[in-house]
């Protein structure tokens, strides 16, 4: 029996761990900067009540419980898989089977920064993604300043948004977009050309909002990106 409560919003940070992480994101700090913005959030009257938890194969054995999922990982370097540490690909092959029911079935995801490049072992993130770095296509330049330009009205997330997002970031550059993906949020590259960086998208049943953002916890210093990620998760928990 379901001992929910419904009295808040229930939402699960998941940290890269083992095999989704690398030496150079810190996934657990900048999960509890996530944590703080989303623990200040009240929609429809109802306060959010947040956990953070590593990546491992049980992580998400709960997730019938959980009104938004964050997905902050990323993947390993060179030779953690190859050297057989952690859980093997058939250990983790129930972890995002159940991932991919949940958020087929509706569930609401909040994907920042690495999150496109995680999970190249599931054969449905990058659907449910809405898109995905691609290895040799993808880049980013040094850590820096970054103006995000976002788009102007439609969108729930963006409307009546400030149309500009400073902060200090690395910026991802060459990301593939679905064509059903709506993209909300555009960062220039060194020829100006805009590049994709913040989007959201339906189209596997439940709701997605990624954001390329968040390198490490500078970019939580931002005011207008701490906006950007409330409104966000006020569109996903609508």
């Amino acid at each position: 029996m379901s001992t929910r409560d419904t009295s808040t919003h229930q939402v699960l940070i998941l940290a890269g761990r083992g095999r989704y992480e690398d030496p150079w994101h810190d996934h657990a700090a900048t999960s509890h900067r996530l944590a703080e913005v989303l623990e200040d959030l009240t929609v429809h009257d109802r306060s959010t009540s947040v956990v953070v938890r590593s990546t491992f194969p049980d992580a998400l054995d709960d997730l019938d419980e959980v009104d938004l999922l964050v997905v902050n990982s990323g993947t390993s370097w060179p030779g953690f898989l190859e050297a057989g540490i952690g859980p093997d690909d058939e250990a983790w092959r129930p972890f995002h089977r159940r991932l991919a029911e949940w958020a087929r079935d509706g569930g609401r995801i909040l994907a920042v920064h690495q999150a496109a490049n995680t999970f190249a072992d599931s054969e449905d993130w990058r659907d449910l993604l809405g898109g995905r770095w691609i290895p040799g296509e993808s880049y980013h330049p040094p850590f820096g300043p970054a103006a995000v330009r976002l788009a102007t009205g439609g969108h729930p997330i963006v409307a009546g948004a400030a149309e500009t997002v400073e902060l200090q970031d690395e910026r991802y550059f060459g990301l593939r977009v679905a064509p059903s993906t709506q993209v909300l949020g555009w960062v220039p590259d060194d020829d100006g050309e805009m590049q994709p960086v913040v989007w959201a998208t339906e189209e596997h049943g439940g709701r997605t909002v990624y954001s390329g953002l968040g390198h490490d916890v500078r970019a939580y210093d931002s005011p207008s990106y701490l906006r950007l990620l409330q409104r966000a998760a006020t569109w996903l928990l609508t």
